[in-house]
């Protein structure tokens, strides 16, 4: 593509360097609390979604990161993942149509655990660097549409008063700059911008024009006509 999304990503990682600034103050004041470490991969199971710019960011750094098989093998991994994570979205959108409340199929999809295709053998994850937002806070008492949230692996008690972070604020920031690049991009799917997949739809997704509207999908070439066989007397 001739778009250049260098901008984009650029406002993206000035927010992962406020929410890495967040994390570090918060682990300062409660050292003993945040449990973090090498080797612990309880966040590495979590379900969550991306917004657009994010799952465009983490698939910018995979292709820049991997290749040959050891991409392919990754890629593998992603499309087992994101065939089980179909399978849960399905069963909850079902629930949603079966009468269940959108606060108790949340909480049923919090408590999933899939394994993320980025964690490699050793519990380490393989692209780290570029890891979401998610990650990022896992650690640390966060607050997402008014209720609070803490890591099980960690030190934080219920009902006692910690620095909290506003997953809303974040969200909200992470989608008004998908909006700003939909809106450049001129692309016609303008609800592109509230996109939320999961981390391995992100990974095997091809962003090209077709993807963002800017180009028609070539018609499927239509099956060849079966001659009908001629009678010879």
């Amino acid at each position: 593509m001739g778009f250049d999304f260098a901008p984009y990503y650029e406002k993206y990682e000035k927010l992962v360097a406020a929410s890495d600034a967040a994390f570090e103050r918060v682990k300062k004041a409660h050292a003993e609390c945040v449990r973090c470490r090498e080797g612990c991969a309880d966040c590495c199971h979590a379900v969550f979604d991306l917004t657009l710019i994010e799952a465009l960011y983490i698939n910018h750094r995979f292709n820049q990161e991997f290749k040959g098989i050891v991409k392919a093998e990754l890629e593998e991994k992603a499309n087992r993942t994101d065939r089980l994570m179909a399978k849960i979205k399905r069963r909850a959108q079902e629930d949603l149509l079966a009468g269940r409340s959108e606060a108790e199929i949340l909480t049923d999809l919090a408590k999933e655990r899939v394994r993320c295709p980025l964690l490699n053998t050793r519990d380490l994850c393989d692209l780290y660097q570029y890891r979401p937002l998610t990650c990022r806070f896992y650690g640390v008492p966060t607050a997402i549409g008014g209720g609070g949230h803490t890591c099980g692996m960690s030190g934080f008690r219920e009902g006692e008063t910690y620095p909290t972070v506003n997953l809303d604020t974040i969200h909200a920031r992470l989608q008004e700059i998908s909006a700003e690049l939909i809106r450049d991009l001129k692309s016609r799917y303008i609800k592109l911008a509230d996109i939320l997949v999961p981390l391995s739809t992100a990974l095997i997704t091809e962003y090209d024009e077709i993807y963002f509207g800017l180009k028609e999908d070539p018609p499927d070439e239509p099956s060849p006509k079966r001659q009908r066989s001629r009678r010879h007397s």
